[in-house]
C-alpha cells in the first residue's frame, strides 16, 4: 500500500510538471514568456499581501468591538470576529498560494536562463549573461527571503486567534471577555509586526519587478 501511494505520488509529480512545462510554452507561443509570468506573479504575490494586511486588521477589529462590548447580542459580535477570522484564514493561504507560484515560475526561468547561456558561443556575451542572472537571482532570493519571512508570521497570529475564539465559543460571557483582554494586546503587537514586515516584504518586491521590467 505504501509503494503505491508513493508511486502515485510520483506520477502525480510528473503530471502537474508536465502541466507546467506545457503551459510554459504554449504562453511563449503568444508572446508571454517565464519572465512576463514571473513579474505578474510577483504583482499578484504583493496583491494578496495586502489583502491579507486588511483582513487581519478587519479581524483585530472585529476582536476589538467583542471585547468591548456592553450590552446587546453578544452572540452577534461573536459571530462577526469569527467570520473574519475566517477570512484572514483564507488570505493567508492565498498568500502562500501565490508565493509558491512564484517560487515555481523562478525554479523554470532560470533553468531555461542557464541552460541558454550554455548556447551562447561567444565568451564575453556569455559572461555577461551569466552575470545579469546572477544578479536576477540575487534580487529574488532577497525578495523570496522577505516574502516567507512575512508569511512565517501569519501562523502564530491565526493560532492565537482560533484559540481566543474557541475559548469564547465555549464560555460567551462578560466574565470570559474579561478574562482574555490581557490576550488581545499580545494579538494587536504580533498583527502589528505581521503588517509591518508585509509592508517590507512588498517592497522588495517593487525592487524586483523594477529590475526585471525593461
Amino acid at each position: 500500500m505504501k509503494m503505491l501511494f508513493t508511486s502515485s505520488v510520483i506520477c502525480l509529480s510528473l503530471i502537474l510538471g508536465g502541466c507546467q512545462t506545457a503551459y510554459y510554452g504554449a504562453m511563449e507561443k503568444i508572446g508571454y514568456h517565464k519572465r512576463d509570468i514571473m513579474v505578474d506573479r510577483v504583482k499578484d504575490a504583493q496583491e494578496s499581501q495586502q489583502d491579507a494586511q486588511q483582513q487581519f486588521s478587519s479581524a483585530l477589529q472585529e476582536m476589538q468591538h467583542l471585547l468591548q462590548h456592553d450590552g446587546g447580542d453578544l452572540e452577534q459580535a461573536y459571530n462577526k470576529a469569527k467570520d473574519e477570522y475566517e477570512a484572514a484564514q483564507s488570505a493567508a493561504d492565498q498568500v502562500s498560494e501565490r508565493i509558491d507560484k512564484v517560487e515555481s515560475v523562478a525554479d523554470a526561468l532560470f533553468d531555461e536562463w542557464q541552460d541558454e547561456i550554455g548556447q551562447i558561443s561567444k565568451a564575453s556575451l556569455r559572461q555577461q549573461s551569466q552575470n545579469k542572472l546572477k544578479q536576477t537571482q540575487r534580487s529574488y532570493q532577497q525578495m523570496l527571503k522577505s516574502m516567507r519571512r512575512a508569511e512565517s508570521k501569519m501562523p502564530p497570529v491565526l493560532t492565537a486567534m482560533k484559540d481566543n475564539m474557541l475559548y469564547l465559543k465555549h464560555n460567551l460571557n462578560a466574565q470570559t471577555i474579561a478574562a482574555i483582554k490581557g490576550e488581545f494586546t499580545s494579538l494587536q503587537t504580533d498583527i502589528s509586526s505581521l503588517i509591518k514586515e508585509m509592508n517590507r516584504s512588498i517592497d522588495e518586491s517593487n525592487k524586483f519587478i523594477a529590475h526585471m521590467e525593461p
